[in-house]
């Protein structure tokens, strides 16, 4: 398994959403905090909205942008906090880039 992991989130039906062809994944949604944690990312990317590049890996790595902490599990899914102690909670999809919830996440969101 890849240790630094990409992924092209876009805005569909109000939220961010992504496809994965490799993991089974279709217009996966973001919920529950991840969203409003997403659009503070790409605040400075162009056209985010129509998709951006989503690095991110459980090792930090060069000029990652934001920082997760996992704080619990719950319902299949794990609940994590930024540096701004703001939550959000991955749901069980975290688990098709990850055999256990990671104890931190590392992100940066770049241009397609």
């Amino acid at each position: 398994m890849n240790s630094v992991l990409v992924i092209k989130p876009y805005r569909c039906f109000g939220t961010w959403v992504f496809d994965d062809e490799r993991v089974g994944l279709y217009r996966e949604p973001f919920v529950n905090g991840i969203p409003e944690m997403i659009d503070e990312l790409v605040a400075d990317v162009e056209n985010a909205d129509n998709g951006f590049r989503l690095t991110f890996s459980s090792s930090d790595f060069p000029n990652s942008q934001k920082h997760l902490s996992r704080m619990h599990e719950d319902l299949g899914g794990c609940w994590y906090k930024d540096e701004k102690d703001n939550e959000g909670w991955l749901c069980p999809a975290l688990f098709k880039y990850f055999d256990s919830p990671p104890e931190a996440i590392y992100a940066r969101a770049d241009s397609l």
